[in-house]
């Protein structure tokens, strides 16, 4: 296990909207998400998605999002701060976007998440900033393949209380690994 960053922000909403507000804690649910927010529960409870696939199961209870992203969107322009973005964590120093599906990342003191895929942007995107969702987009120069930049999705495998400033690390899967694909 390696200390991969921290804890920026911390963000909920209990009612559907494209941003969360950011709050001094989040509690984590095992098996459903963030406690108080509309995204927790152990089938889908994306928005558009639970119209017809309501059963499945919900592979999306916490979205993080690297701080690192609003740093990179400021230099094109784009002022965007935690939560902004519909994320619940918000983390610095962790290469989030390179993680291996199944990767587990330790927050704070309890907390454990089961990183599950990348998120796929919507067109929410820009009527929060008129042309940030091309932002959201991005070819690896390492190997040439298309990827989302929007954060990665998880599932609560230990719940508890993670705050800015706690620590995140990061315990990678036995190998081979397998890339983050949108879920």
């Amino acid at each position: 296990m390696t200390t991969g960053g921290q804890v920026a922000a911390v963000s909920r909403h209990e009612a559907y909207g494209f941003s969360k507000p950011n709050h001094a804690s989040v509690t984590l649910l095992a098996g459903l998400g963030v406690e108080g927010d509309v995204h927790a529960g152990e089938t889908i409870r994306h928005q558009f998605r639970m119209t017809y696939e309501p059963d499945l199961p919900n592979l999306r209870q916490v979205h993080l999002m690297h701080e690192e992203l609003f740093d990179e969107l400021a230099h094109k322009g784009y002022a965007v701060s935690a939560g902004q973005l519909g994320e619940n964590i918000t983390t610095r120093g962790v290469d989030l976007l390179r993680l291996p599906t199944g990767t587990l990342l330790h927050l704070g003191e309890e907390a454990v998440l089961e990183v599950t895929g990348l998120r796929n942007p919507c067109a929410k995107i820009n009527d929060f900033r008129d042309g940030l969702l091309g932002e959201m987009f991005a070819i690896d120069p390492g190997t040439g393949e298309f990827t989302f930049k929007a954060g990665v999705m998880a599932v609560v495998r230990r719940g508890g209380t993670v705050r800015p400033g706690d620590a995140v690390e990061v315990e990678l899967p036995a190998p081979p690994h397998r890339p983050l694909e949108r879920v």
